[in-house]
């Protein structure tokens, strides 16, 4: 269960494009972290590099479909480099990378992100990876819902968007369970691994969650 996101981040889970108008440093106080009965989702921390290397490798093939920053070579280093930007971007408030860790155990289970933030229109964009071995559980629609929430209700967010490949099945199921409303497809949207994609643009608005 893999969705794209807007942005572009060196060894990321999640891509980017250029920021422009993210929330300054300090402008919103994000959690620590945020918790139901199947997922916690905090900041990324140093040690999450080992165990997110072990997540992407397991589901590299279903990664590299649908995800830019993939590559079937990618190593612990990629991991190591992403986990460092998503603490410096955290700082800078230029993007928001979460854990999503199995509430239960600790277990990794993948990534999911808000970025593309614009204080001006008050929107952003979510992304989200689920390792393969625990896609299916529910577990990335429970950390959507999460964010969602926070963001809509504690950011001051009014638009939440989902840019998702349009032959992506699995992440726009899991956009539609978080209660994200389908808008239209946008034709040759998006570029992965040389292929062109249409992509399905979803958006949850605060009524929504």
């Amino acid at each position: 269960m893999l969705s794209s996101m807007l942005n572009t981040q060196t060894a990321s889970p999640e891509e980017l494009v250029p920021r422009h108008h993210g929330l300054a440093p300090g402008a919103a106080a994000l959690p620590t972290s945020l918790q139901d009965h199947n997922v916690l989702l905090r900041p990324f921390q140093l040690a999450d590099a080992e165990p997110m290397y072990e997540a992407a490798r397991e589901s590299i093939a279903e990664l590299c479909t649908w995800m830019t920053w993939c590559q079937p070579e990618y190593s612990k280093s990629d991991a190591e480099a992403f986990v460092s930007q998503s603490a410096r971007s955290w700082e800078q408030g230029e993007h928001y990378s979460f854990a999503i860790l199995d509430a239960q155990n600790s277990r990794f289970l993948g990534s999911i992100g808000l970025n593309n933030l614009n204080a001006t229109h008050k929107l952003g964009n979510v992304g989200y990876w689920v390792r393969s071995s625990a896609a299916g559980c529910g577990r990335g629609t429970a950390a959507t819902r999460l964010l969602a929430a926070y963001a809509l209700q504690e950011l001051g967010l009014n638009r939440l968007e989902f840019l998702i490949p349009l032959a992506n099945v699995a992440s726009q199921r899991v956009a539609r369970k978080a209660r994200a409303r389908l808008e239209g497809i946008l034709r040759s949207r998006l570029m992965i691994a040389g292929v062109t994609h249409d992509a399905a643009l979803y958006s949850l608005l605060k009524e929504g969650v």
